[in-house]
């Protein structure tokens, strides 16, 4: 089938190149003229057959409502967009309203796989009617993971980029643990090689994990992680996470110890975040800054 896809990052361009690989037809748009196939939005729009699906890969908020915004004007009835994104699931309700006076439809999505989804394949939690999700599915199909398990119709519109909210925040509290126990053991003496105390995780304990085994990759790069700073930022998720907690009434203690550790780095320079800082690179790329450098 054929995709329009807006934003060619690193995210959107590894996920054009991974359907393009499944056989599909993608014409991908970004502001960055070296990585577009497309010098507009119109033009995309233009270059695909109806009913068209387009796939909306930008920051969430501002940038993300202006996309939708011209969207609605280029589409026509019986198209659909895909915001796949890390919206809040309440502005997934707004956009699906907004576009469906057009007879336009929506599809939010949650995708997780970082740097490795080319080869390994995305995590996808979508949300939406079935007949939209239908559109898209061929395209869910290219890029989850191989298997049975991968993709999740999580329920309504909304419903997708909730899971993934969620998820996120399971996220933080999992590489809080790994990092408190890390830092644990590099406290004490009698333990004299931490990197192969984790390594020795990585098999038949019930905590290995992708996570674990990142850890260890970032630890083989920087033993002790001398050459991080203890500083680690929160995409917005883990705090949309706890809001949405405190609103449902359910109690999520270690999830919301993560994010508060995740504030307390921006104050002190915390061995505890040096590995944090080295996961979030490690599975996401996300920038890093050296044990050099200065708070802004």
């Amino acid at each position: 089938m054929e995709l329009g896809l807006v934003g060619l990052g690193k995210m959107g361009g590894n996920m054009r190149e991974r359907i393009r690989r499944a056989g599909h037809t993608v014409i991908g748009y970004d502001r960055n003229p070296d990585v577009a196939d497309v010098h507009s939005l119109e033009e995309l729009v233009g270059k695909l057959k109806g009913p068209r699906v387009v796939w909306v890969m930008v920051p969430a908020g501002a940038a993300t409502q202006s996309t939708i915004d011209e969207l609605a004007e280029l589409l026509s009835p019986g198209d659909v967009v895909v915001d796949g994104g890390n919206s809040r699931w309440t502005d997934d309700e707004k956009h699906a309203a907004e576009l469906g006076e057009k007879g336009i439809g929506f599809v939010d999505c949650g995708v997780s796989g970082g740097v490795w989804g080319l080869e390994n394949g995305y995590a996808l939690m979508y949300g939406g009617d079935a007949e939209n999700v239908a559109k898209v599915q061929p395209i869910f199909d290219a890029l989850k993971p191989e298997g049975e398990f991968g993709s999740v119709h999580a329920g309504k519109v909304g419903a997708g980029h909730f899971a993934k909210m969620v998820h996120n925040g399971i996220e933080y509290a999992m590489m809080q643990a790994y990092a408190e126990g890390w830092e644990l053991l590099e406290a004490v003496d009698s333990v004299t090689d931490v990197r192969e105390v984790f390594r020795s995780w990585q098999e038949g304990t019930v905590i290995r994990s992708w996570l674990l085994d990142l850890a260890v990759n970032a630890l083989d790069e920087d033993e002790h992680l001398e050459r991080l700073r203890g500083y680690a930022q929160d995409s917005g998720e883990g705090r949309w996470t706890v809001e949405a907690a405190i609103d449902n009434a359910v109690p999520l203690p270690a999830i919301t110890a993560s994010l508060f550790a995740r504030f307390a780095s921006r104050q002190d320079d915390s061995p505890q975040m040096k590995m944090i800082a080295a996961l979030r690179n490690q599975f996401g790329g996300h920038a890093v800054e050296s044990a050099g450098e200065s708070k802004k």
